[in-house]
C-alpha cells in the first residue's frame, strides 16, 4: 500500500485508511508511542499500567537514594508547613 505524507499546519502527516487502522487495532484519538531506528518507524499503543503493575516492579528492599538524607535533613527557610 502506498501513502502520501501531507502538510497539516506545522506538522506532516500520514493518513492510515480505516481498513488499516481496523487490522492494526487502533482507532482516531488513540495515544501511540513513535520510535525510529535506521529509517524504520515502529508505532506502539502508548500502555496504560495500573499502580499494582507499577508497584510490583519496584524493589521494596531497595536503600533510599543517597541525596534523599540531604532532603531528610534540610531545614525550613521560609513559611513552609513542618
Amino acid at each position: 500500500m502506498n501513502v502520501v505524507l501531507r502538510k497539516y499546519g506545522n506538522s506532516t502527516v500520514v493518513v492510515l485508511p480505516p481498513g488499516v487502522l481496523r487490522d492494526l487495532r487502533i482507532k482516531e484519538g488513540q495515544a501511540m508511542s513513535l520510535s525510529t531506528l535506521d529509517g524504520v518507524m515502529t508505532l506502539v499503543p502508548k500502555r496504560r499500567y495500573s499502580l499494582d503493575e507499577l508497584l510490583a516492579q519496584c524493589d521494596t528492599k531497595a536503600l533510599p537514594p543517597a541525596d534523599m538524607a540531604l532532603w531528610e535533613a534540610t531545614r525550613p527557610v521560609g513559611q513552609e508547613a513542618w
